[in-house]
């Protein structure tokens, strides 16, 4: 591959601040992209990310899909995400029962009170901090809800989930404060595993520990400690966090965009799909990792087998050979599809839940408050290699 003088580090906290002309410049100049410090490649182009997201056997998660987690053979881990198929398969068939569209359509009622409840007080303030104050707390609470979480501990696991998350500038690996958040993440949820082992009560949790996992050969069995953690922990924590992340976007971006604000606050009706075109323009999950299994030609460059790859959703959302002016924000936009909940076989489980969310929440907002601008000097960025977000957003009313 030719020398390029682009740079795209995805641990650099300003690149992070604003990536796209750097992630415009990869798709224009370097559409396979090598980042020899960190030795993965990336690929930026919307077609390049969908193709590699349908092709499995090629671009496998099953080491890891984050760049510093990922390991030269496979894991024993019991994450769906770090999973290929038909192992996989088997375990979003069980979990995908949290996520049927009449459970995630009966829990709108309870998101509309939640919203009242947190944007309510701020009615005649000058202010107040939309993601702090709102846009954070809304889907703990939701999430906590349906796994049957006690409501005084939702602040905590919140403050966990950001604590395992956080990078420090310059550091690839979790901090000390990451790795002791796992571990007390890990004790509390065994403690609820075993209270529904014990007792079963009417929530997702109580379902996934008695429920049984059907297997290759037709035989079942019921899912164990390990694979209990992993999927409590990633609809806890993945659910948490992109929602949080979409709600500080849609803050800023119609800040930003008033006109398109005015539009929403004219014809409610635009809402769902101003959700779409917000998760396009600023994806909450920008960068998923692959493991390369055989060698690959892209970009008429070979790709060895054994090379960490990256797929930038995020720039592939703003990729002009897929959209027309992608860096215009437009709520009347007409997206046939984005890349934002990923693709194929791990196309986001939350999905559903994540929309209603945010349409819930717009609505919500946009009742009580039309209008608000932002601090841009008092925004505040989380830090992740793969979450992408505000964890403060003041606004003025």
């Amino acid at each position: 591959m030719t020398a390029t003088e682009i740079l795209y580090d995805p641990y650099d906290y300003a690149i992070d601040a604003d990536p796209y002309p750097v992630w415009k410049r990869l798709r224009d100049e370097a559409p396979l992209y090598y980042n020899e410090q960190y030795d993965f490649w990336a690929l930026s182009r919307f077609g390049d990310v969908h193709s590699a997201h349908l092709d499995h056997e090629t671009f496998s998660s099953a080491h890891g899909t984050v760049i510093e987690m990922m390991t030269d053979e496979p894991g024993e881990s019991s994450l769906m995400i770090f999973m290929d198929p038909p192992a996989h398969n088997q375990l979003r068939k069980l979990v995908s029962r949290a996520f049927t569209p009449r459970r995630v359509n009966r829990l709108e009622g309870r998101i509309r009170q939640l919203c009242a409840g947190y944007l309510d007080p701020h009615l005649g303030a000058d202010g107040f901090d939309y993601v702090a104050d709102f846009g954070a707390r809304l889907p703990v609470m939701v999430i906590s809800s349906l796994l049957g979480i006690p409501e005084e501990d939702q602040d905590w696991l919140r403050e966990m989930s950001d604590l395992m998350l956080h990078r420090e500038p310059g550091e690839t690996g979790p901090s000390p404060e990451a790795v002791a958040a796992v571990g007390d993440l890990l004790s509390y949820w065994q403690d609820h595993i075993d209270r529904r082992r014990a007792e079963p009560v009417e929530d997702i949790m109580s379902e996934l520990v008695h429920s049984e996992m059907e297997l290759g050969d037709g035989t079942t069995r019921p899912l164990d400690d390990g694979e209990l953690h992993s999927f409590i922990g990633l609809l806890s924590a993945a659910g948490n966090e992109t929602v949080a992340r979409l709600l500080g976007f849609a803050a800023t971006t119609l800040a930003r965009n008033p006109d398109q604000r005015e539009h929403l606050v004219e014809d409610a009706s635009l809402i769902p799909n101003a959700v779409e075109e917000l998760l396009r323009y600023e994806a909450p999950s920008p960068i998923q990792a692959r493991w390369v299994t055989r060698d690959v030609e892209l970009h008429d460059v070979v790709v060895p087998r054994g090379s960490k790859i990256t797929l930038l959703t995020g720039s592939a959302g703003r990729d002009d050979r897929e959209f027309d002016e992608p860096d215009r924000f437009d709520v009347n936009r007409r997206i046939e599809r984005h890349l934002s909940f990923g693709y194929g076989v791990h196309y986001c489980l939350g999905a559903s839940l994540a929309r209603l969310e945010g349409r819930v929440a717009l609505e919500e907002t946009l009742r009580r408050f039309p209008v608000w601008d932002i601090d841009e000097d008092a925004l505040e960025m989380v830090h992740t290699s793969t979450v992408r977000g505000y964890a403060r957003v003041p606004i003025g009313l």
